[in-house]
């Protein structure tokens, strides 16, 4: 046996290793739901400006649960791990991005390596993966004593020290080891820019003194990229459910595939999302999701890129939709009595409570099976036209009841006016179509 197979042996093992700590990580339900709620509901108050995801620790290892399957490296995924040091922690979630790793072997890969130091913890940015639309930026803290109050928010602005306008989603902290050492990535979409020339990263604690941060400022070679962005035409309609579904075109990154869709203006329902959304190619494998950004008209579905291993043919295929009847979405409640009006058929409120400044509902959804997202409201108004926001919303997919929190709720006056934001239907219509491969 060779040294050099003993080095991807030696590896494989400490993966292995790593990737056993997850399974063994208890997961509760419950605690990784709301985390995930927490995400959608800042996505919703920054829909229009900088948006954020935030995923706790807890819903990442089921993420990597999931996603997991058997590991085995590559003389260029080693490579990877050595320009990388400590980093094997999160390869295991890295390696199920086929479109990423492939980008990591054509050595796109820019290490960066500089660290911001202070009060005995460390943050240091190891290396970033960009393109137009997408970056990711992997990251190594050290020293954290107490990772439970470790709480914090990321800044990212450009050479100018302003704040990208950009979506960008990351982990709260909880090392895996007593060592006090966590690595993870953040995960960067350009939806209304490209990215800066030069970038800063800022990690700031909640609740601390606004000096109480890390701050690592690098620069970003475009060159890498430049020049490799791929335009294809689609101009394909289907139709699911009796609602059609536009699809414009597709534009091909190295780190991702962008496909741009569009819900027509006439359909009877308002769709929120498509059900089990991938790409098969000719040799039956799926290019998963990597995250999505579809609004009321539609907008971009995000997948792995198989820019360095173009398929002969590819498919677009999912299971049905997740909508409503545009006539069923805006409904009325009387929090004193109980009645609701309007909203689908399926949807019943069981009781509304006041909880210190807040209002609590709770809703039943029947036929609420496999649902992939809970209830959420927006446009909430009462009856003397003042507004109110959410403050948390829950979903129990076993029993299919919502929970809705609407800060300072207490204080509305007569019926409260909200319409569906997001709906746990589901709608069970396949669907499948050819997406060409070549510009």
């Amino acid at each position: 046996m060779t040294d050099e197979q003993n080095s991807f042996d030696t590896l494989e093992e400490r993966l292995n290793a790593r990737k056993t700590e997850y399974e063994t990580m208890p997961v509760p339900d419950s605690a990784a739901y709301q985390a995930v709620q927490s995400g959608i509901r800042q996505a919703a108050r920054k829909r229009k400006s900088r948006l954020r995801w935030y995923m706790s620790s807890i819903s990442a290892a089921a993420f990597i649960l999931l996603f997991t399957g058997c590991i085995r490296v590559s003389p260029a995924f080693a490579s990877f791990v050595e320009q990388l040091p400590g980093m094997e922690g999160i390869v295991s979630m890295i390696r199920q991005d086929k479109g990423l790793m492939m980008a990591i072997d054509k050595s796109l890969l820019q290490q960066v390596g500089v660290t911001d130091e202070h009060d005995g913890t460390s943050l240091t940015v190891e290396g970033i993966i960009t393109d137009e639309s997408r970056m990711v930026i992997f990251y190594t803290m050290k020293g954290m004593k107490d990772p439970e109050k470790f709480n914090y928010d990321i800044d990212l602005l450009d050479e100018n020290g302003k704040n990208l306008p950009v979506a960008f989603s990351y982990s709260s902290l909880n090392p895996a080891s007593e060592s006090g050492i966590y690595e993870d990535k953040i995960d960067i979409s350009f939806t209304e820019s490209l990215p800066p020339q030069e970038l800063t990263v800022v990690f700031k604690k909640r609740g601390k003194e606004p000096n109480n941060k890390w701050k690592v400022t690098f620069p970003v070679d475009h060159s890498l990229t430049k020049g490799m962005k791929k335009i294809i035409p689609v101009n394909q309609t289907m139709t699911v459910d009796g609602q059609r579904i536009h699809v414009k075109q597709a534009i091909l990154y190295p780190t991702r595939l962008v496909l741009d869709i569009e819900y027509d203006r006439n359909n009877t329902k308002t769709i929120f999302n498509i059900r089990d959304l991938h790409l098969v190619d000719e040799k039956g494998r799926a290019w998963r999701t990597d995250s999505s950004s579809i609004s009321g008209s539609g907008s971009s579905v995000f997948f792995e890129s198989m820019y360095f291993s173009t398929p002969k043919k590819l498919t677009l295929q999912g299971s049905g939709l997740s909508a409503v009847d545009k006539e069923e979405l805006v409904i009325s409640i009387d929090p004193s009595s109980g009645e609701i009006q309007g909203g689908p058929s399926s949807l019943k409120l069981l009781q509304s409570t006041v909880q210190g400044k807040n209002l609590i509902l709770e809703f039943s959804i029947a036929d609420a099976q496999n649902a992939t997202s809970g209830l959420s409201f927006t446009n909430i108004e009462d009856s003397k036209g003042n507004p109110f926001d959410i403050n948390e919303v829950g979903w129990s997919p076993s029993v299919f009841e919502a929970r809705v929190v609407i800060k300072n709720g207490a204080a509305a006056k007569g019926n409260l006016t909200m319409e569906i934001f997001s709906y746990p239907d589901q709608i069970r219509a396949p669907f499948s179509i050819e997406i060409p491969v070549t510009p």
